[in-house]
């Protein structure tokens, strides 16, 4: 995440609604990507979630008739307003949502709305599991649903442990299930033989093994005993699709936080830890797609990058008596999935707007 000012001089961040040093509303304007003043003569209005639930702080054009921003006018379903609890959790899970969103689409990735793409559009589903039992967080055409309890930190921390994950966050949910969604728009259509799909098969293995039968193997045997060699995370060893979701997932994790280092002054030059190396094969992409000495080596400087920085943020973690923010190790094997996944990211961005990884 960039940093952000207001007219003011004073900082802002992503989820500010109103500047601490003169008191003036803002919001964030997707547009454009930044913090803005919402004045009475502005072009810009803020959307109705914020103005009447305090859910939201993203802004629409003043003169447009729409009342929601772009990002919430892609809810199909949201939580029952009448319990209190509710509007709080719902809170939280929008703010994960805009940002899994903005990240998207600062990286040129184009996000139709249901409304206006019924095929490929992307909608969700925010309902509580104490309202309807039968609920899980999961994709499915082109509906995210997001479990409302999801926001609940005890609830969360429950599962995590239950489930035996390292890590549980309602960001890490929408960034997973976004992969799914992708899967689905950008690449299940695409010819057997093609080469992103041929590359998919490559690093993820066979898309079209038994989803359930693989899935409820993991459930009763756990994930192989040397899955951190080549998967993220052991939950990636259940299916290829779960496998391509979990590294995308890690892949938005690492475009963000490392922006969110460097733009507020955190740079790996300024560390007094030497820089992790990977060797060059881990920046290759299969070789069925083009190939690029020069962006190999870019994404490999960037990945080895964040490596080193997490360290960092893990240290401070310890020293803050929390678990660490990063527990995860990205092996050659990973680093090559994590290339693949960047190569989707470019091939699906605007042209002027790639990933940032220089």
């Amino acid at each position: 995440m960039k940093r952000f000012h207001c007219d003011c001089g004073n900082v802002l961040f992503f989820g500010s609604s109103v500047c601490l040093k003169c008191a003036g509303k803002v919001g964030f304007d997707p547009a454009v990507g930044l913090m803005v003043r919402v004045r009475p003569e502005s072009v810009m209005k803020r959307c109705e979630n914020g103005t009447l639930h305090g859910v939201c702080n993203w802004l629409l054009p003043a003169k447009s008739s729409a009342v929601l921003c772009l990002a919430c006018q892609m809810n199909q379903t949201i939580p029952d307003l009448s319990i209190a609890r509710n509007r709080l959790l719902w809170g939280r899970v929008e703010m994960a949502k805009r940002r899994m969103i903005h990240t998207l689409l600062d990286l040129g990735i184009s996000l139709p709305s249901k409304r206006e793409d019924l095929r490929n559009g992307l909608a969700f589903d925010l309902v509580s599991s104490f309202s309807n039992p039968n609920v899980t967080t999961g994709h499915l055409n082109g509906v995210i649903t997001i479990n409302l309890e999801e926001a609940d930190d005890t609830y969360r921390q429950i599962n995590r442990q239950h489930l035996n994950e390292s890590s549980r966050t309602l960001l890490g949910h929408f960034r997973h299930e976004s992969a799914h969604y992708f899967w689905m728009r950008n690449l299940s259509e695409l010819p057997w033989d093609s080469a992103d799909r041929l590359a998919f098969r490559a690093r993820f293995g066979d898309e079209w093994l038994d989803y359930s039968a693989t899935l409820n193997a993991y459930y009763q045997n756990g994930a192989p005993v040397d899955w951190d060699q080549r998967y993220i995370t052991a939950y990636a060893s259940s299916h290829p699709w779960e496998d391509w979701a979990e590294t995308w997932a890690h892949y938005l994790q690492i475009v963000d936080g490392l922006e969110t280092c460097e733009s507020l002054g955190i740079h790996v030059k300024h560390l007094a830890l030497d820089l992790v190396m990977l060797p060059g094969d881990a920046g290759l992409l299969p070789s069925m797609l083009p190939q690029s000495a020069a962006a190999d080596g870019a994404f490999l400087a960037w990945l080895q990058r964040w490596m080193c920085l997490s360290t960092v943020l893990n240290e401070i973690a310890s020293s803050l008596g929390e678990a660490p923010l990063y527990p995860f190790v990205i092996s050659v094997r990973v680093a090559q999935k994590l290339r693949l996944a960047h190569h989707y990211a470019q091939s699906w961005g605007a042209p002027s707007l790639k990933p940032r990884v220089h």
